[in-house]
């Protein structure tokens, strides 16, 4: 192994539970869109999850919801029920066959939940107010009894994670869903306990991180439990650096293992704000990082970019475009053949990467998301 790269492959254990594992690398959670209508996991997905099951140390899973009107995907997984936790053993065992730690995502869509996804055909929200893209349905206004049911459902799933063998669950906070929906000024208009000021626009994802870490508890083993949380908004109202500072301190006195900040680009500076260039990751490292590790992630390929960021306080690396195209990042750069890393998507070789076909189509439809090695015998 090449001694440029030793940081890489140092061991880490996670401060609360303990949990340990190998290396500073995290497989991304990415959307499969590969799961069955009732909630259930594929043979074609599983493949895909054990093709990678040597990517990384600590291998997070794509999101599943935790409640029926939580759903945000065609195909996608759920852990909204138990007879789910058979179909979630599925991934987690893949996950694991080779030692590292498997973690699962799990989620409610809110106002993004698309409506044919969902039974009433109505997507639910902290306000009866749409997202800033084109057709955006208005979602419906949460109930409170709806509140209070959905964060014992992130409870539920976390205790489903446990049965079904997983070492730990990420409370998915980012990429504008529901947690980060009530967290938002511009999607939380809310005058009751659950909305208003800045204090109060926490109260359900604080809610939804007791219940978690409650539910953490009741494994026999170490059993980690991150958060993913997007920094910014670009909308305004919208929320800003300075709101998502005073909430990381607020995750920071809970017992989590982890934060993980979902960006494109991990030394981009504020969407909000050109004159600040300072990366996301870094200011809120700089706030909390001392009590809750940060996992960095964003256009981050080789291993001298890792490397990089591991050496300004960053203990964790996520990478997912990256391990998409080449499963086997990690193994090569052990073995001195970083040369050998595959840095295009092979057009030709779904099969070899064991990407299912709905996931497959998404990638080749997403020009300049992922570089392309098209190969002249093979038209997209």
């Amino acid at each position: 192994m090449n001694s440029n790269y030793k940081n890489i492959f140092s061991p880490y254990s996670f401060p609360v539970s303990g949990v340990e594992i190998s290396n500073r690398i995290v497989l991304a959670p990415m959307t499969t869109f590969s799961g069955n209508d009732d909630g259930t996991t594929t043979d074609t997905e599983v493949a895909y999850y054990r093709e990678r099951n040597e990517s990384a140390g600590l291998l997070i899973t794509a999101c599943a919801y935790v409640i029926s009107h939580g759903k945000g995907f065609h195909g996608q997984i759920g852990a909204d029920s138990d007879a789910l936790i058979p179909s979630l053993k599925r991934i987690a065992d893949a996950l694991k066959a080779n030692g590292n730690k498997a973690v699962l995502q799990i989620y409610h869509g809110g106002r993004m939940s698309p409506p044919e996804e969902l039974v009433d055909g109505q997507s639910i929200s902290a306000s009866a107010v749409a997202a800033v893209r084109e057709g955006a349905q208005i979602p419906r206004e949460m109930k409170a009894t709806e509140i209070e049911e959905t964060i014992v459902a992130f409870g539920e799933a976390t205790r489903r994670a446990i049965e079904a063998g997983f070492d730990g669950v990420e409370i998915h906070g980012a990429n504008t869903y529901l947690l980060q929906q009530f967290f938002s000024p511009h999607s939380n208009r809310r005058t009751d306990k659950w909305g208003g000021d800045l204090m109060k626009r926490m109260t359900f994802p604080l809610a939804v991180v007791d219940a978690v870490i409650k539910a953490a508890t009741l494994s026999l083993h170490p059993f980690l439990v991150g958060y993913r949380i997007s920094p910014e908004e670009m909308e305004n109202p919208g929320i800003t650096m300075e709101d998502t500072l005073h909430f990381v301190q607020a995750l920071s006195k809970k017992q989590l293992d982890y934060l993980h900040i979902s960006v494109m680009d991990f030394w981009a500076g504020s969407m909000r704000d050109k004159k600040d260039t300072e990366a996301r990751a870094l200011l809120i490292a700089a706030k909390v990082g001392h009590i809750l590790p940060v996992i960095g992630v964003g256009s981050i390929h080789t291993p001298e970019e890792v490397e990089r960021v591991l050496s300004v306080n960053i203990p964790l690396v996520a990478m997912g475009r990256e391990l998409l195209m080449e499963p086997h990042w990690l193994t090569k750069v052990k073995n001195n053949e970083v040369d050998q890393i595959s840095t295009e998507l092979d057009v030709s070789a779904q099969d070899v990467l064991k990407i299912p076909t709905p996931l497959w189509n998404e990638l080749i439809s997403r020009t300049g998301w992922l570089p392309l090695k098209k190969q002249s015998t093979r038209s997209i």
